[in-house]
């Protein structure tokens, strides 16, 4: 089956929307900007800002409305790398397949960096003027939400005490809703949003993200132990060596790839009920699972 080809369109019109959000590296300070451009702009495989446009699309949303939420989940994704990657969490100094920000400027540069995007990300959503003040205040709070304490840092909280300790699988299934799952979650009721504001539209879509972000998750497990660090363009061998809890680690690999499998079922079953053009998400959900980096 030939690709969607409005997965290239929308690849590119999220890649000019960030680049148009970000501020000249020549600028001042041009350490600060050219952190924040290097860390978004270095590649990516871009499955959030692309789950805005395709759950947009499955609800009839605008597409013109979709470039900002699209290019602010993305931008708070880079921003949530860059500290993820600080030596204080995860101390690596490979990132898409290049120097980590703290590594190629310097630690509080890359600090600096982060905040920043996460800043510009909420800029963008409160002045999209195109959109109805009652959309981007729902924008504002469920990207806020997945954001903190109740979402990608709280997960990375739990992730950081969970390092050395053997989390039962339950716990580390809360972990990954909150680190990774929450952010995909939000990407694809930030699209959603902007074609429905009905709860009963919007919840079986939130039922598809909840199983994509632990499939999601479950594949990066695998691949941490079986992919090299070129194919991965990080450090591949990370969790083991720093003796976290992984799905492998607790389920055997074998038992991982019935998990994802398990995840994999989900979706397709949630999104079978949907109306709606469903392709873009189908396809985002298999590239997600089936990745090999």
């Amino acid at each position: 089956m030939p690709a969607d080809p409005r997965l290239a369109r929308w690849l590119q019109r999220v890649e000019a929307r960030l680049e148009a959000s970000l501020p000249p590296a020549d600028d001042a300070p041009q350490a600060l900007h050219a952190a924040m451009r290097h860390a978004v702009l270095g590649g990516g495989k871009r499955l959030r800002p692309m789950l805005v446009y395709a759950a947009g699309a499955a609800l009839g949303a605008d597409e013109d409305l979709l470039d900002a939420p699209a290019a602010a989940v993305e931008l708070v994704h880079a921003f949530s790398l860059v500290h993820d990657d600080l030596p204080a969490m995860d101390d690596d100094d490979l990132r898409r397949g290049r120097p980590t920000v703290h590594v190629a400027f310097d630690e509080a540069t890359a600090i600096l960096a982060g905040d920043a995007l996460q800043a510009q990300a909420f800029s963008l959503l409160a002045e999209e003027t195109r959109a109805p003040h009652a959309l981007r205040v729902a924008w504002l709070a469920t990207l806020a939400n997945a954001t903190g304490a109740a979402g990608m840092c709280g997960g990375q909280a739990l992730d950081m005490a969970g390092t050395g300790a053997s989390l039962a699988l339950a716990e580390l299934e809360r972990l990954h809703a909150l680190k990774t799952g929450a952010l995909i979650r939000a990407a694809v009721r930030l699209g959603a949003l902007s074609g429905s504001n009905d709860e009963a539209v919007l919840r079986p879509l939130d039922d598809f993200a909840a199983a994509l972000g632990l499939a999601f998750q479950i594949r990066d497990d695998l691949l941490d132990i079986e992919a090299s660090s070129e194919q991965l363009g990080k450090t591949a061998g990370k969790d083991q060596a720093q003796a976290k809890s992984t799905y492998p680690s607790l389920l055997g690999v074998d038992g991982t790839r019935e998990a994802l499998a398990r995840q994999v079922a989900r979706m397709d079953d949630t999104l079978a009920g949907l109306g709606g053009d469903r392709g873009p998400l189908r396809a985002l959900a298999r590239l997600a699972v089936e990745r090999q980096h």
